[in-house]
């Protein structure tokens, strides 16, 4: 498929595609026997990827560690085990944030007991 059919199909934009792609994260072919044009193909792996992206984006992952994640289910480099750290350091992260968000939520809470208190 062409790029604008794998963005109607994984609902990403033409633009982020090939940012991935210039990211490395994902890669395009070009059809050799066609020399009219340089457009690139895609197959459904890419469209797999692209989706493994966007849920790995949006449970917190970055850029870079989603490259890493994505040489490790797609290599063959990468044990088991080393996948498994990969999200135990992920989820301990989600863990330590959620501890500092607990803290900032408790020191707004006691600005707005002393704002009702008149104590500011």
């Amino acid at each position: 498929m062409l790029i604008n059919e794998l963005a109607k199909k994984t609902g990403v934009t033409i633009h982020t595609i090939r940012y991935y792609e210039n990211l490395g994260l994902i890669q395009g072919f070009v059809n050799d026997q066609v020399k009219s044009n340089n457009y690139k193909h895609y197959d459904d792996n890419v469209a797999e990827r692209l989706e493994i992206i966007l849920e790995a984006k949006e449970v917190g992952f970055t850029l870079a560690e989603i490259r890493k994640l994505l040489e490790s289910w797609y290599g063959t480099t990468s044990s088991r085990e080393e996948q498994v750290q990969l999200f135990t350091a992920k989820i301990e992260e989600i863990e330590d944030k959620i501890k500092q968000l607990k803290q900032v939520k408790k020191r707004l809470e006691k600005v707005v007991k002393e704002l009702r208190d008149n104590k500011c």
